[in-house]
């Protein structure tokens, strides 16, 4: 339904005019999608500053039956946070929700609201003898609502958990306008349904995260970190079964590059260089921490590289002998997404398979998407520590990247038939939103997808909470 301009004059009395946003300019940030695959429309943009303000908002949207996008940092990948094309939503943006409501350091938690800056959370914990373990490309500018709602992973995810993992209690605006209050600080709660789950990856389709209570986790105090060179993919997972075993389960960080994504970095981005004096065919990315100020992990890691170059696992490593260094290390792999782009279109798959089956998923995935579509350039990279590969597919040389990306549906088909031939899932960590809606439909368990609508209807009968994503 349209927004009469009594409702209007409603939403900008509660968040006041100048966080009331209705002229096109003035919406547009807030209406891009990060990969540029959607254009976002909405009736307002709103901008709250308090929970009592999203309830306010919630309640007179339902009372109208207009529908809501909750809206993070709008870093996402999967256009969750876009609005419909006919413009009849409204965007309720919470950046202006950006508090630190409590620290406590004893109890190793931290209660935030959803606006908070995911690089923000990390530092406030740092200030306080702690480590919020939650890392990724997009901290700087993504949110820690978002990052719940979307059940964010990142390169911490092997020692740490996801998203899921590192939250306690949430407080969530319920599609009806009520307030659930489950800020608990607790790390065992045994009295009936874990709500918070609910939320955690419904990515606002059930209501809106207005605040959480957060894990947090010793500092570590000391880090080794090495970029390894590898003659094939089975090597790397045996790399990974020692490096957990020689380190008592120390290793923070396990992150495949191939070839390719090196030659790419090295090519397109300042400061990126191969740190190694010939070509290897894969590099593993590995690091230990700990918190321990009485215990060093160079000597298991020394121990690793020693033994695992002896059997041949490994041809050559390059170990950090600085914080700097480390940085340079890390760059490769951060810097893959965006090196990426200037080698023309790229059709994305964010999926995940148990460990051991990382290598014949990765041959077998290559081979099927260079047999349908001759001349792609696979760029397989990501978390391998925890299952988690980004496999990625730049567009053939010299190929019109319009007509490439057009393949996406098909590529889909050829890659998620793999992944979940090999009991895996075809998101990993990045969810559905509207990208991967159909696939869902293609590929979801029957019984699962109906528990999942049910859940739905139940919690949010009129289909106002963010409509048209996840279940459809």
């Amino acid at each position: 339904m349209p927004l009469d301009q009594s409702l209007r004059d409603r939403l900008a009395e509660i968040v006041g005019a100048a966080a009331c946003i209705a002229d096109p300019a003035g919406m547009a940030p807030y209406l891009h999608e990060e990969r540029g695959l959607y254009q976002g429309k909405a009736a307002l943009v709103l901008r709250p500053s308090t929970t009592a303000e999203v309830a306010a908002i919630v309640t007179a949207c339902a009372a109208a039956n207009i529908a809501i996008v909750p809206q993070g940092g709008n870093t996402g990948l999967c256009g969750g946070a876009v609005g419909r094309e006919d413009a009849s939503e409204v965007i309720i943006n919470l950046g202006r929700m950006n508090k630190v409501r409590a620290v406590d350091p004893v109890n190793f938690t931290m209660t935030v609201e959803a606006g908070c800056i995911l690089a923000d959370v990390q530092k406030k914990a740092d200030e306080n003898g702690c480590l919020f373990p939650l890392s990724l490309a997009a901290e700087g500018s993504c949110q820690i609502g978002g990052n719940l709602a979307t059940n964010a992973g990142g390169i911490n995810v092997l020692r740490y958990g996801n998203a899921r993992d590192l939250v306690l209690g949430l407080e969530v605006v319920l599609p009806d306008g009520r307030i659930w209050n489950g800020l608990r600080a607790l790390g065992k709660d045994n009295t009936g349904y874990a709500l918070r789950h609910l939320f955690v990856g419904a990515e606002g389709t059930l209501g809106i995260i207005t605040g959480a209570v957060l894990k947090l986790f010793p500092r570590p105090v000391e880090k080794a970190t090495a970029l390894c060179a590898l003659s094939n993919l089975e090597d790397a997972t045996k790399l990974l079964n020692r490096a957990r075993a020689l380190s008592g389960d120390a290793v923070t960080a396990f992150e495949l590059i191939p070839r390719i994504g090196l030659e790419m970095c090295a090519k397109h981005i300042a400061g990126v260089t191969d740190p190694f004096g010939a070509p290897h065919p894969w590099y593993v990315l590995t690091e230990f921490s700990s918190s321990r100020p009485d215990v060093t992990v160079r000597g298991s890691f020394e121990a690793l590289l020693e033994s695992a170059f002896e059997e041949g696992i490994i041809a050559d490593a390059v170990v950090a002998e600085s914080v700097e260094q480390q940085k340079n290390l890390w760059r490769i792999r951060e810097s893959l997404p965006e090196a990426q782009k200037y080698e023309g279109g790229s059709i994305k798959h964010d999926i995940s398979v148990p460990v051991s089956r990382v290598p014949q998923f990765i041959a077998d995935g290559m081979a099927a998407v260079q047999q349908k579509f001759p001349g792609v350039r696979p760029v397989p990279f990501g978390h391998l520590g925890d299952g988690n590969i980004h496999f990625n597919i730049s567009q053939p040389v010299g190929a019109d990247t319009k007509a490439y990306l057009a393949n996406w549906e098909d590529m889909n088909r050829v890659v998620h038939d793999i992944v979940v031939g090999m009991n895996g899932s075809i998101s990993a960590e990045h969810g559905i939103g509207l990208l991967k809606v159909e696939e869902m439909k293609h590929y979801k368990d029957p019984v699962e997808l109906d528990l999942m609508r049910r859940l739905k209807q139940a919690i949010d009968p009129a289909n106002l909470m963010n409509p048209g994503k996840v279940v459809g």
